[in-house]
């Protein structure tokens, strides 16, 4: 794996020092396993959602919990205390713990679990004040600089 050398950047930008982490972060590696397999959809222009197959758990087991910029989906699954025997088990239903690093305005606004898909509605919100905005050019300004310099 190749790394990247990030110190120019703090040489010459204020405030990257969060980009420079999640560079560090991925280069890394966080130590998350493919597991519980997961989607992540572009659903529209500010709209994503997340789709994890967690076939086996219950609503009770799976906690969603959000903290300044990251997601944490976490899965618990309880103790079955009937003695089964399995010929073949192939749904794995192990306990995890995702998480997932939100962009700056990004809010999870509902989960919905279907038939053994947990699906996460998130929404990115931009402020109004920090929306891009047009200035118009005014001509009286022009003017009454000319006659002030006159």
């Amino acid at each position: 794996m190749r790394t990247f050398d990030l110190s120019p950047l703090y040489r010459t930008a204020i405030g990257f020092d969060r980009l420079a982490q999640l560079f560090d972060d991925v280069q890394r590696g966080d130590g998350q396993t493919s597991y519980p397999p997961y989607n992540i959809e572009l659903v529209s222009e500010d709209k994503y959602r997340i789709t994890m197959a967690i076939a086996g758990f219950d609503r009770s087991e799976i906690e969603i919990e959000t903290e300044r910029d990251q997601l944490k989906i976490t899965g618990r699954k309880q103790k079955d205390e009937t003695k089964r025997t399995f010929l073949h088990r192939g749904i794995a239903t192990r306990d995890f713990e995702h998480r997932f690093q939100l962009a700056d305005h990004v809010k999870v606004v509902g989960a919905r679990l279907d038939n053994g898909l947990l699906n996460i509605e998130l929404v990115r919100e931009v402020p109004e004040a920090l929306k891009p905005r047009k200035i118009e050019i005014g001509g009286d300004n022009v003017q009454l600089l000319e006659r002030e310099a006159a």
